[in-house]
């Protein structure tokens, strides 16, 4: 064992720390009541410190994933949505065969309780799913005008791992749907206090605000002089298909009246250019069946001459003199330049000679 330290007494170190300390605390003067009274009120007044000496508490993560097909802008989508969301993780793609429910596991695996899952169908649509994994609710939605940060180009910037504001719009509290709707946005982007990867500031906001029955999601830079906003990116439009009771599947709680999926546009019209057409081939077939009857002769109306005026036959006129000849004028200026001509040249035989 080693040995303790001993002073020139003979006492240990420590104990003789701990005398000092109890020595120094009987002959400290006791504070008197007005001291008391402004040392609260100095506390009350003073400022707080950093947000980063608490605890982190609130354990959600939530998970950025897609399945195999996505686009470009997809791809740069999720990445936008990573660097925005310190408490987000990433994994692989999921094949399109395998089932909804899978996702759960992956979750799980993941220790993550939240999800954002992106589906790509015929290369060209794309939807999203907002889930509380593993017991719901979840949420499918159908996601239009994706724009990213690296193509908007907008001069607004915030802090990688900083905390954003949700600000969302009050019409989320009229309808029960929308409430739902509005605790999941909540607890999907919203970063827990205290995060290991966030920062201790709030410089942006995320808003969700409803128009023409679709959520619009954009994200502002918070101006520390004027507090005014300026747009960061990205930016889309999702519009909500079904809710559903458990995560990835279950009992539909709420469907969309107004959604109308991406295949039913260009059917329409294709519908309308269908019909047409069949209306031109049916008046073809009419004007040809017309031309086949036989033409009905109708009886001679004895009162449709009544109205018809006879005309005026002029009285025929007898040239006893021959017409004049008409001058052809191509042919005597002909002539002319030809008589011109053969006297230029007399002219100049006789002053050869």
């Amino acid at each position: 064992m080693a040995v303790a330290k001993q002073k020139r007494c003979g006492i240990p170190a420590t104990v003789a720390k701990s005398l000092k300390r109890i020595c120094k605390d009987a002959w400290q003067p006791a504070k008197s009541p007005a001291v008391a009274g402004d040392v609260e009120e100095e506390e009350k007044d003073r400022i707080p410190g950093p947000v980063c000496k608490g605890t982190w508490k609130n354990k959600e993560r939530i998970l950025i994933f897609s399945s195999r097909g996505i686009s470009f802008r997809t791809r740069h989508l999720m990445q936008d949505l990573r660097m925005l969301m310190p408490h987000s993780k990433a994994d692989t793609k999921m094949n399109r065969k395998d089932k909804l429910f899978v996702i759960n596991e992956v979750c799980e695996m993941e220790s993550c309780n939240k999800c954002i899952y992106f589906e790509a169908k015929k290369k060209q649509d794309l939807y999203m799913w907002l889930s509380n994994s593993p017991h719901g609710p979840s949420a499918k939605f159908f996601v239009q005008n994706v724009h990213t940060i690296a193509e908007l180009k907008m001069t607004g910037n915030c802090l990688k791992g900083s905390c954003p504001l949700l600000l969302i719009d009050p019409v989320f509290d009229e309808l029960p749907h929308y409430t739902l709707l509005k605790e999941l946005l909540i607890h999907v982007f919203s970063t827990p206090q205290y995060h290991l990867k966030s920062q201790p500031f709030v410089d942006h906001v995320f808003t969700f605000t409803i128009l023409d029955n679709r959520i619009w999601f954009r994200n502002f830079q918070i101006i520390e002089e004027d507090a005014a906003l300026v747009e960061i990116g990205p930016r889309f439009v999702f519009n909500l298909i079904k809710i559903f009771q458990g995560s990835f599947g279950g009992p539909n709680l709420y469907e969309n009246p107004h959604y109308q999926s991406p295949n039913r546009h260009p059917r329409i019209i294709r519908s309308i250019t269908a019909s047409k057409y069949r209306e031109k081939q049916q008046v073809k077939v009419v004007q040809k069946l017309r031309k086949k009857e036989p033409k009905t002769i109708l009886p001679h109306d004895p009162t449709a001459d009544v109205f018809i005026t006879p005309a005026v036959e002029k009285p025929v006129e007898i040239q006893w003199v021959k017409p004049e000849p008409k001058v052809d004028l191509k042919a005597r200026k002909k002539r002319i330049y030809k008589r011109q001509r053969k006297i230029k040249q007399k002219m100049n035989s006789g002053n050869t000679k």
